[in-house]
């Protein structure tokens, strides 16, 4: 498990309806020196998602309108953020869940209630695979 201090400065987006995941998330991350930013449902994330260039996006599967689903298309689909890491989040734990998170190009599948320590060893996991940099301005 890596020293929380490590994921300073590091930009992760958290998508989720609930405000007490959204809020949850967010006291984790900044704890650990991570810039956080929370959108509501996939069309505030991808209003947002342009202007913050997050190195890592949380999900939440059910969520009104755009799904997580769809939102992970959507992100995976657009050149300049299909490389970032996309989480899964959702309380449903089947196999059939983490297979169409798998189909539209999620990187994981963190089950809710997530613990303090599963989010950020998912955040270091992730972020670290990709500590160099290719071709990004």
């Amino acid at each position: 498990m890596a020293n929380p201090a490590d994921l300073g400065g590091i930009k992760v987006m958290v998508i989720d309806d609930s405000n007490t995941i959204r809020k949850s998330a967010e006291i984790f991350l900044v704890q650990a020196g991570c810039q956080v930013i929370l959108a509501e449902d996939g069309f505030d994330a991808l209003a947002k998602i342009a202007d913050h260039q997050p190195a890592i996006i949380f999900c939440d599967i059910m969520m009104p309108r755009l799904d997580g689903y769809q939102t992970c298309a959507l992100i995976k689909k657009n050149a300049r953020f299909s490389a970032t890491p996309v989480i899964m989040l959702s309380s449903k734990d089947g196999l059939f869940d983490r297979a169409r998170g798998r189909m539209v190009g999620s990187d994981e599948y963190l089950t809710k209630p997530f613990t303090k320590d599963s989010l950020l060893k998912t955040v270091d996991t992730h972020v670290s695979r990709r500590a160099q940099p290719e071709g990004e301005t």
